[in-house]
């Protein structure tokens, strides 16, 4: 019997619920993802484990060593070692075999020797995977939690492929993504960006089959998988993309990994690091690896140490109280040179900021090297209320003629939704800001098809135009949302007339009121 989303999604809850007596729900994601992944892990090796007997049924003349070599070579993509071997404790490092046992003493040793001995036992995939597992100490998850929780989870249907469908798989772990960053405040912004605008970032670079997607900040790796997610949504084929992460925080890598496997994406790296000091993905000879599509949301106005010599300095090192356009700098030197393009979300402030940064964007604006300003609108994100933008990046020379020695502005502050905790974007407000941003203009800048709604407007500005004013990128200074452009300008001015000649002769009534009383040297 089919698995529904609504289910799974349900029963998961359920078992994360187990947590609230031990842990605030900002820690949910450290322990449940771990213990949901080695389920899926468990129940898909049990799965094929399961067909490789029923199929080789009769072989029993083959030794252990032979029947072990079939099984990974033809059914298994990946191992469930025993732990403990050769002692009485021996037993396979799968979850059915823990749950099995958590009654006795030591659950929480026995989970990490198990999530432990599965790294181990499959380097090229599951290195570092589950991250630091300080939860399976007694000190910080005490054993009877940890044994309602995973007995919860168990509740959960098989994850194996003959039960679930990845994308239902898949759909369940991002449901948890955001049930947690609902939850947990500022803290989610660390690895969660809200999935509209993911997609909508995602849809701006257009990610074709066999190129390479790059996020420097990865979080939970949820931009990797909006892009094969697109491909496929437009008959591609996501797997045939090569996805790359990085992450400095070793435990929401882990996270990012277990998020594309469940996606059933293998074709990707994650490597923990911090973007800016050590960058994880270079060429041969040392220099920065370049990418066809870069896209990030990075921690906003991070302190950071200035790079004292780094070739990916263009214009000028960003000032220590925010590395914004640091982060800019290295997507700008991760784009391959043919077809490369970034997208990255910031906050306003890099539009304008003076000193440092605006060197740095001259520097931008004058290679040409930035296609498009995009305003969102407040609220959207978990982390912060501000307004926020999207910076689209081109490599040198390889804009469209016609976006050319220009930026594209675009106001969509006011395409939004209310929602419980925060502002939304709708599928309606996503293609609208994707069609502006394939817009005609005319040789004014103006677009040849504008929204007809108003709530999005778009402007074409030359380079020299920015350039005289002195690099400013404001979206305010290019795009007017001042009432006289949608009012009538002779009702303004008679209503205007009106109004100033009743404050007249109510300001004659008071003076003569003032004189009557003998109160005297007020201006008429």
């Amino acid at each position: 019997m089919a698995v529904t989303q609504q289910e799974i999604e349900s029963r998961l809850w359920d078992a994360a619920d187990e947590l609230r007596v031990a842990m605030p729900e900002a820690q949910y994601s450290s322990v449940v993802f771990p213990l949901m992944f080695w389920k899926y892990l468990s129940d898909t090796w049990e799965h094929n484990h399961e067909e490789f007997l029923v199929e080789n049924e009769g072989l029993d003349y083959l030794s252990a060593e032979e029947a072990h070599e079939i099984e990974y070579r033809d059914y298994q993509s990946f191992e469930i070692p025993l732990i403990y071997p050769g002692t009485v404790r021996e037993r396979r490092a799968s979850w059915s075999s823990i749950l099995a046992t958590v009654t006795q003493p030591g659950l929480g040793q026995r989970v990490r020797a198990s999530l432990q001995a599965i790294e181990t036992a499959n380097p090229d995939k599951f290195s570092r995977l589950f991250g630091t597992m300080t939860w399976t100490s007694e000190e910080v998850l005490p054993a009877e939690v940890l044994a309602a929780v995973m007995q919860a989870m168990d509740r959960t249907p098989k994850m194996h492929e003959g039960n679930m469908s990845h994308d239902v798989l898949g759909g369940a772990y991002e449901y948890l993504l955001k049930r947690f960053s609902d939850g947990s405040g500022t803290r989610a912004g660390q690895f969660f960006t809200p999935r509209e605008v993911v997609e909508l970032l995602v849809e701006l670079l257009d990610p074709k089959g066999h190129e390479s997607v790059y996020d420097p900040t990865c979080g939970s790796g949820g931009m990797l998988i909006a892009a094969a997610n697109l491909l496929k949504a437009r008959g591609g084929r996501g797997y045939t993309l090569s996805l790359y992460g990085q992450e400095a925080v070793a435990d929401t890598a882990g996270v990012a990994r277990m998020n594309l496997f469940m996606h059933n994406l293998t074709q990707f790296q994650v490597a923990v690091g911090d973007t800016l000091k050590d960058p994880r993905f270079k060429k041969p000879d040392g220099s920065l690896a370049q990418f066809d599509v870069i896209v990030a949301n990075p921690p906003y106005s991070l302190k950071w140490k200035p790079w004292k010599n780094d070739p990916r300095a263009i214009g000028g090192v960003a000032p220590q109280s925010s590395a914004d356009w640091a982060f800019v700098q290295h997507m700008i030197a991760s784009m391959g040179p043919k077809k490369g393009r970034a997208g990255v979300v910031l906050p306003h402030g890099v539009l304008f900021r003076g000193g440092q940064e605006a060197a740095i964007r001259k520097r931008v604006l004058d290679d040409d090297l930035l296609e498009a300003v995009i305003g969102l609108p407040a609220n959207l994100f978990y982390s912060t209320s501000i307004p926020t933008c999207i910076l689209v990046f081109r490599a040198a020379g390889t804009k469209a003629e016609e976006r050319q020695d220009g930026v594209l502005f675009i106001d969509a502050s006011k395409r939004f939704t209310k929602a419980k905790n925060r502002n939304v974007l709708t599928e309606t407000d996503i293609a609208d800001v994707v069609t502006a941003y394939h817009s005609k203009f005319d040789a004014d800048g103006n677009p040849l098809d504008p929204d007809g709604d108003g709530r999005i407007s778009v402007q074409f500005v030359p380079a020299a135009e920015i350039s005289a004013n002195g690099y400013d990128l404001n979206i305010g200074r290019y795009i007017k949302q001042a009432a006289a452009e949608s009012e009538d300008l002779p009702a303004l001015i008679e209503a205007y007339n009106l109004a100033r000649a009743e404050r007249q002769k109510i300001e004659q009534r008071m003076l003569a009121v003032l004189a009557d009383a003998g109160i005297e040297g007020f201006d008429e």
